[in-house]
């Protein structure tokens, strides 16, 4: 049956100049820059193509609606009293959920196929444009796989069922569902960022180990195992607890879930060990060592995000701006509209090549490629998401009140832009990682330099900005200055992957705004960028449909 219009002839009045919602989003075709940086990457562009087409559609963005209209809820008991401990999800989460999943979210880079973690990160951008909340579970089933292989028993029972493209949310044993995902509880109430003060206690038993204490947030509480740290008798240990056992139900209370800013289709929930079974992974004493490799690749994700939402935010802003009319002319022709569109897409389309740049290293082998994937996914998550929250505050305020309002999905994107700075290292703790990075593997910073070096020569601007850069830090900062040292290396490899990769009109305008010359504090005051050409790079000069 044809969908009919709704009517805009009211007794009261004629609705005009209102721009009709976006139907659908072109997330592939409409998306020039995810098109660029995705094939220097070298991500499997066909599968992106067919991935962007399944859920860029008018049914995922109601789903998505849905999903976060209707928050989690927590069912502690059933009717009799007895223990439940299960997050009940509106259908709509898991209809997302096996879109993801069934794509190869958490797979593909695990996979041995074309374009690997590039390719990941790239379906991580696309599905943060859809639902963000969904991407917690499936990004750290993603990022557990490393962890997981420290102990070959544990992999071969588990690994199977978290690269599988079978989404399973019911409350079942591993052996009884044919896919799985893995979370993560490791933050506890004294100690925050610093997981060595944690008090959760594991004790020795004849089948594994039992774990005792409590974990002041632990990320999407229905996944079927999660990773965690405790105080084993050889110290700080990492340990997979599985959510559910053969016949019973392991010993995880959940004490409430978190009432969030955003991310409100997933569920965060606060959980308490009572003797919980639970397997080592790798030596007792070594658990950040163990955990580390999640928290690398959840960083990655956590870097593509914001240029996701970004990127969600700008498609909603430049339609509204092509469809609205103010002074009898277009937003869109009217040139301070097109300043700060522009320089929004500069920041979008910085944060895009800088997050697939490094995502493409982590496909890479060699030790000075691990070095650098290590030290660039620290500067692209500290930059993208500092910039994340002003970025989608003025996309929301190029469409007024409406911005403002539930009808378009500019506040939830607007609650969801700090997220991912907090998540895996806020920003004092990214800039400390640099830090210690840089003065524990000088090989990382010799790649960096190589990668900054590489496009000497070609923009005076930058030349002058790189130089400036190393007489002001001619070695290691101080703390107090680590965060001025972090902004200023992630722009400048930011301006390096954009020389590469993104048309002169592009990269030009982000080496006159970020690097040289003057400009002012506020989006949209700048000058000598070819706005035009800038804006083109949004959605190919072609209104999304």
């Amino acid at each position: 049956m044809p969908h009919l219009p709704p009517r805009d002839a009211l007794p009261t009045h004629d609705v005009t100049n209102q721009p009709e919602a976006l139907s659908g989003l072109s997330l592939w075709q409409g998306d020039p820059g995810l098109q660029t940086h995705a094939d220097a990457a070298r991500a499997d562009i066909a599968h992106l193509a067919h991935f962007a087409d399944t859920i860029g559609t008018s049914d995922m963005a109601e789903a998505g609606r849905l999903a976060n209209r209707n928050s989690p809820e927590l069912m502690l008991f059933d009717s009799g009293g007895r223990r439940l401990d299960e997050v009940r999800f509106h259908p709509s989460y898991h209809q997302l959920m096996q879109a993801g999943i069934g794509a190869g979210y958490s797979a593909i880079a695990w996979e041995a196929g074309k374009g690997g973690h590039a390719t990941h990160a790239a379906m991580v951008y696309l599905m943060s444009q859809v639902e963000p909340g969904v991407c917690c579970p499936m990004t750290m089933t993603y990022a557990a796989i490393p962890a997981l292989s420290v102990d070959e028993a544990l992999f071969t029972e588990w690994g199977p069922k978290l690269m599988s493209r079978v989404y399973d949310g019911a409350p079942k044993p591993l052996a009884h569902k044919p896919g799985a995902t893995l979370g993560m509880a490791m933050t506890e109430k004294q100690g925050g960022s610093d997981v060595r003060s944690n008090a959760t206690r594991a004790t020795r038993s004849r089948d594994g180990y039992r774990l005792r204490g409590h974990k002041w947030f632990c990320s999407a509480p229905m996944s079927d195992g999660f990773l965690t740290l405790a105080q084993a008798p050889g110290g700080l240990t990492c340990f997979l607890v599985p959510r559910w056992l053969e016949g019973e139900r392991n010993a995880i209370h959940i004490q409430r879930l978190k009432d969030k800013l955003g991310n409100r289709a997933n569920a965060l929930a606060e959980i308490e060990y009572h003797d919980a079974l639970a397997y080592p992974l790798g030596e007792e004493g070594a658990g950040v060592k163990t955990i580390i490799e999640m928290v690398h690749h959840t960083r990655l994700d956590t870097a593509l995000a914001p240029a996701g939402l970004m990127r969600a935010a700008l498609v909603h802003a430049t339609h509204w701006a092509r469809h609205r009319t103010a002074f009898q002319r277009s937003l869109i022709d009217q040139p301070l509209m097109q300043s700060v569109l522009a320089d929004l897409a500069l920041d979008w389309e910085g944060a895009l090549a800088l997050g697939m740049h490094v995502a493409a290293a982590f496909d890479r082998k060699s030790e000075t490629d691990r070095a650098f994937a290590r030290l660039g996914v620290a500067l692209a998550k500290y930059l993208n998401n500092k910039l994340c929250p002003g970025f989608v505050y003025e996309a929301m305020e190029a469409l007024g009140g409406m911005g403002y309002v539930e009808d378009t999905p500019l506040p939830l994107l607007y609650r969801e832009a700090p997220l991912n700075s907090i998540w895996e290292g806020s920003g004092n703790v990214i800039c400390l990682d640099i830090l210690r990075t840089l003065q524990r593997a000088p090989e990382a910073g010799e790649a960096l330099s190589a990668e900054l070096a590489s496009v000497g020569g070609q923009y005076r601007g930058y030349d002058a900005a790189l130089k400036a850069h190393m007489r002001r830090f001619p070695k290691l900062p101080e703390e107090e200055q680590a965060r001025w040292f972090v902004e200023s290396l992630a722009t400048l490899l930011t301006a390096s992957v954009l020389i590469r990769t993104a048309p002169a009109a592009l990269s030009e305008g982000y080496v006159r705004t970020r690097l040289a010359g003057e400009r002012g504090r506020t989006t949209g005051a700048i000058d000598g960028v070819e706005v035009a050409r800038v804006l083109e790079r949004i959605d190919g000069g072609k209104a999304f449909e």
